[in-house]
C-alpha cells in the first residue's frame, strides 16, 4: 500500500483560511483538483444553497472546467458563444439534457445527489466539463500552483475528512480522502495524490461549424 504524505504547517494569512496544496507523487503541483471538507461543522449554509451557480460555455469550452456545488443547489448553463450548444450528461449523480440553445435555458438544473457529473456537448465532442456535487459548504479547486484557499472560522476547528478529486483519476466516482486535524484557522495542509494520474486527453477542435 502506498503511503499518503500529509504535512501540516502553520502560516499567518491576511484572512482566515486553510490552504491545501495538492501535488503528485513527484511533488509537482496539481491544478484543477477539487477539494472539500466533510463533517457536521462544514455543511453548506442556507445562503450557499440558495445561490444559483453557473456553468457556462465560452469559446467552445465549459467555463469553469470544474465546478463544485453543495448538494441541493441549482446550476445555470449560459451560452456565451454565438453558436448553439447541446449540453448533456449520462452520469449516475445526474442525467439530463439541454437541447440546442443560445443564451440561457429557461430554467436552471437541480443537483441533489452527491457525486461527479461529467458534461459533454452533443455538437462539439471535445467539450468536457465536470460538476462536483458535495455534502459540504467548504470547498474549492486548486490553481496552477496546486493551492486551494478554504475559508474557515474558529468554530470549524477539529478533526475533519479532507476529500480530493481530479478529472484524471481512473475512477471518477472515487475521490481520495484523509482524516486531518485543523488546529488553526490559518494553516497549511500538503496533500500528495495517492494514485498515478491518467494522461491528459488531447482533442482536435474545429473553430467552424454549421450552428452559427
Amino acid at each position: 500500500m502506498k503511503k499518503i504524505l500529509i504535512w501540516l504547517g502553520f502560516i499567518c494569512f491576511s484572512s482566515q483560511a486553510l490552504e491545501v496544496r495538492v501535488t503528485d507523487e513527484q511533488g509537482n503541483a496539481i491544478a484543477g483538483a477539487a477539494v472539500w471538507l466533510v463533517g457536521s461543522k462544514w455543511q453548506a449554509t442556507d445562503q450557499q444553497k440558495a445561490i444559483v451557480y453557473s456553468m457556462g460555455q465560452k469559446d467552445r469550452s465549459f467555463l469553469p472546467h470544474t465546478l463544485v456545488v453543495p448538494s441541493g443547489t441549482l446550476v445555470d448553463f449560459p451560452n456565451f458563444d454565438s453558436i448553439l450548444h447541446h449540453v448533456y450528461s449520462f452520469s449516475k449523480a445526474k442525467s439530463f439534457e439541454l437541447k440546442l440553445y443560445r443564451d440561457k435555458p429557461l430554467a436552471p438544473v437541480s443537483f441533489t445527489q452527491p457525486g461527479v457529473v461529467e458534461l459533454g456537448c452533443n455538437i462539439h465532442d471535445w467539450m468536457l466539463g465536470y460538476i462536483l456535487v458535495v455534502n459540504s459548504g467548504v470547498y474549492g479547486v486548486s490553481d496552477e500552483q496546486g493551492k486551494v484557499q478554504l475559508t474557515l472560522d474558529s468554530s470549524q476547528l477539529g478533526n475533519v475528512q479532507l476529500n480530493v478529486w481530479h478529472e484524471r483519476f481512473e475512477n471518477l466516482d472515487s475521490p481520495e480522502s484523509k482524516s486531518i486535524t485543523i488546529t488553526q484557522t490559518s494553516q497549511i495542509v500538503h496533500y500528495q495524490i495517492q494514485q498515478p494520474l491518467l494522461d491528459k486527453m488531447e482533442f482536435l477542435t474545429d473553430d467552424t461549424d454549421e450552428y452559427e
